[in-house]
């Protein structure tokens, strides 16, 4: 190894950037994420791309319940009876 390297001359490498993601740091407990390694070898896939599909499973299922327990008002029911009728 040299004592001293020269890097005036150097560029920053590209940075990739992966649209509609997002990198955070986030702390989970060490059996989870040995569970989702674990299936994701198995499915050969990455245990991020796991834990990601598992999180929007949750996410929609949590919208379809919330739009469920929307209390069924006028506007809604008119809305929907606009659209039938219009399909039909």
């Amino acid at each position: 190894m040299r004592d001293e390297y020269d890097f005036s001359g150097g560029k920053r490498g590209a940075v990739i950037q992966s649209p509609g993601k997002t990198r955070i740091t986030l702390m989970l407990d060490d059996d989870i994420v040995e569970h989702f390694r674990t299936q994701a070898e198995a499915a050969g896939t990455g245990y991020h791309e796991l834990i990601n599909d598992i999180l929007r499973e949750a996410a929609v299922r949590t919208d379809v319940r919330s739009r469920e327990d929307t209390p069924l008002t006028v506007a809604i029911l008119r809305k929907v009876l606009r659209e039938e009728l219009h399909s039909s």
